[in-house]
């Protein structure tokens, strides 16, 4: 079993002719669209709504083949020349793409009777929920030549700022006992067993953001005032409402949780106080402790010992899933290991022309690796149920993306605990609790953060020093007294990629919406049993032509209540009392 994805299925190399052949038809495919639109004023509504929408879906095909591909070679070697030079390349590609996008988004969202008009076509009542989205969004959209020019801009401006970041993120040296490592793997040491490896590892990557801290600070300050002018020139009230509307989600809902999530927050400090207790410290969790093992921690899972166990696991929630993970493993779909110029951190990409997901991990054999498999390989779940779907109706909204990963952990971390006892039963128990704090505590740090470098770079240059302020500031509002004061993260913002999109904005908030919501949905699969199943993928099958709030109501769930995000909280406190107690 190969631990290296292969990309062969997607193209063999950017020598392979299916590549070039791809990339001449892409730009066939914009020209062509080109012309379309300067005809389709003399047509017919059905037929220029039909061929326009079969327009946009051969390109975003194309685009999204091509470009996936140069991602996943850039994520695995973010030194590799050519592939800058490729991406360089899509990017001018997309520049040219941005005014053709926004003239058909304002054609189509000139129908007059989206729901009439799909009576008479079969292509348009497939895409019906994404022709009235394009007439939601054509109320932001600027004239032609503004939105061509600011996608030309985002070339060498924000998409620039954000490739500067993942590069020095990725290839600072780690200068760590004598030898010089890589972020990822200082930062995987922070779940060693050993203090003090956790500790000298710790003061290791601090260090080292010192080498990158002004470069990264320019880089958010400038990603973050453009996507505040656009955001204020498209007519949204701020990056966040943008972001919203983005994630078909009401603010009603983000409130509700995030009100929910506040009165909690005692709770998860009573938990660091204890395990910072355990680990003899008087003032708190010191951070280099966050993630230090407790109970029995020594077991470690070869890959093959993690593929096993993933099927045997997943076998008892649905037979589908199982043999999804085993498809992953042994067709090549992961790459495992941290190596030199590799990303940090995991992720799951959808090929869905081809039926697969690709899923990249930093891989240390601990538990907590296992558990990011399950969560990638929840993605890959989520996207087989879209797979079928027509290329413009497979994009799903944040909040919903982290759920199916995290529902997978859910079943994952409680399968495990009910085979445990004693020591083993503490340390899974506390693992699940340190995840659910990180989903829980830190996102409400981030979200925090966030929210006030987008406030305060309005009025000034935030300089490392400002961000490294506004982050301890967030995380004392957030883990409280829960942490040692002497010991936090200032740099927990040079090292999260979620930050530095000029696209996406608050990456932080669904995932703490995909824990939360994911608790709420295992709660009832504990109930349902099989039955859950068929509507569990149903609603997961919706996701990319519903709002958020249209999910939750599939699954009977009013997701604008407080109480329903106690309910998922109420079970956490319920094993930090159990924690507490052994």
């Amino acid at each position: 079993m190969t631990t290296e994805w292969s990309l062969d299925e997607l193209y063999k190399g950017f020598d392979d002719p299916a590549y070039g052949k791809d990339v001449a038809e892409l730009t066939a495919q914009i020209d062509a669209l080109t012309t379309l639109l300067a005809d389709a004023g003399r047509m017919q509504e059905k037929e220029r709504t039909e061929k326009v929408l079969a327009a946009q879906s051969g390109i975003a095909q194309l685009f999204y083949q091509l470009s996936l591909y140069v991602e996943l070679r850039q994520s695995v070697n973010t030194e590799d020349g050519t592939v800058m030079a490729e991406n360089a390349k899509l990017m001018k590609l997309q520049a040219k793409m941005a005014p053709l996008e926004a003239a058909a988004g304002k054609l189509l969202a000139g129908i007059r009777d989206v729901d009439a008009l799909a009576k008479e076509s079969e292509l348009v009542r497939e895409h019906t929920f994404y022709l009235k989205e394009k007439q939601k969004e054509a109320k932001h959209l600027l004239s032609d030549e503004v939105e061509e020019m600011a996608a030309s801009m985002n070339m060498s401006g924000g998409a620039a700022w954000s490739k500067l970041q993942s590069y020095l993120t990725s290839t600072v040296k780690v200068d760590y006992q004598g030898k010089q490592i890589t972020l990822s793997e200082v930062r995987n040491l922070a779940y060693s067993p050993e203090t003090s490896v956790r500790k000298s590892a710790y003061e290791a990557e601090i260090a080292a953001y010192e080498k990158v801290e002004d470069a990264i600070a320019f880089s958010l300050n400038y990603i973050k005032n453009q996507v505040t002018m656009l955001s204020e020139k498209r007519g949204y009230a701020s990056p966040l409402a943008m972001t919203l509307e983005q994630s078909r989600m009401k603010r009603e809902t983000l409130d509700a949780m995030m009100a929910a999530i506040d009165e909690y927050l005692p709770v998860f400090r009573k938990y660091l106080r204890k395990k910072g207790e355990m680990l003899g410290h008087a003032n708190g969790l010191p951070w280099y402790d966050l993630f230090a093992p407790l109970g029995k921690a020594d077991k470690t899972y070869s890959i093959e010992e993690a593929k096993q166990y993933l099927i045997d696991t997943f076998t008892k929630l649905t037979p589908e899933m199982a043999d999804l993970m085993r498809e992953a493993f042994e067709n090549g779909w992961i790459d495992f290991y941290p190596r030199k110029g590799k990303e940090g951190g995991a992720f799951c990409a959808g090929a869905m022309w081809l039926k697969q997901s690709r899923i990249l991990t930093n891989y240390d054999g601990y538990f907590g690796s296992v558990d990011t498999l399950a969560h990638e390989l929840g993605h890959a779940f989520h996207n087989r149920q879209i797979e079928n779907h027509a290329p413009l109706n497979q994009d799903y909204p944040m909040p919903v993306a982290e759920t199916a990963s995290t529902f997978n952990e859910v079943h994952l971390g409680k399968a495990a605990r009910t085979e445990a006892s004693g020591e083993e039963l503490l340390n899974l128990l506390e693992n699940d609790i340190k995840e659910q704090t990180q989903c829980i505590v830190d996102i409400y740090s981030r979200y925090l953060f966030e929210t006030a470098v987008f406030e305060q770079s309005q009025n000034k240059f935030l300089m490392a020093d400002d961000l490294k302020q506004i982050m301890l500031d967030a995380q004392k509002k957030t883990y409280g007294d829960g942490l040692d004061l002497e010991y936090m993260h200032p740099y927990m913002w040079v090292c999260k990629g979620h930050y530095y999109s000029e696209g996406l904005s608050f990456y932080n908030f669904p995932y703490a919406f995909g824990n939360l919501f994911a608790l709420g949905l295992y709660s009832q699969f504990e109930k349902e049993g099989e039955a859950f199943i068929e509507k569990y993928k149903a609603m997961l099958s919706a996701t990319p032509c519903c709002t958020i709030e249209e999910a939750g109501a599939m699954m009977g769930i009013d997701l604008t209540k407080k109480d329903f995000w106690r309910a998922g909280l109420s079970g956490i406190a319920e094993e930090i009392e159990q924690f507490c107690e052994m």
